[in-house]
């Protein structure tokens, strides 16, 4: 599926769904909430910290994932940001400016 129409998707969901988007400032901060739970998820099933007594073992970190995604896709469409766009020109950016560099990076080899 192409980037524009999931942004699509996600409008439709909220003019159906959700009444209307929350505010940008609203957003963000849930944003930083949903990036703090994929960290979690992250820091408990991969990293050196283990779980909590008596805590869910049955996090979902597509599901995480997915969170952040749906409130960054929110974000883009309440600000008039083209994300397909956007990344596009980013990815081009990145494989100019980093593609040497990654390549001679010893710690990389």
């Amino acid at each position: 599926m192409e980037i524009k129409n999931i942004q699509k998707l996600v409008h439709n969901w909220i003019m159906n769904h959700g009444i209307r988007y929350f505010d940008i400032l609203t957003n963000t901060i849930l944003l930083s909430e949903e990036v703090g739970e994929v960290s979690r998820i992250i820091a408990r099933n991969y990293g050196e910290q283990s779980n909590k007594k008596n805590c869910n073992n049955n996090d979902d970190l597509g599901e995480e994932l997915s969170d952040v995604l749906f409130v960054l896709i929110c974000l883009a469409n309440q600000t008039g940001i083209d994300l397909e766009k956007s990344f596009n020109k980013k990815l081009r950016e990145k494989k100019m400016r980093d593609h040497s560099r990654h390549h001679e990076n010893e710690k990389l080899k």
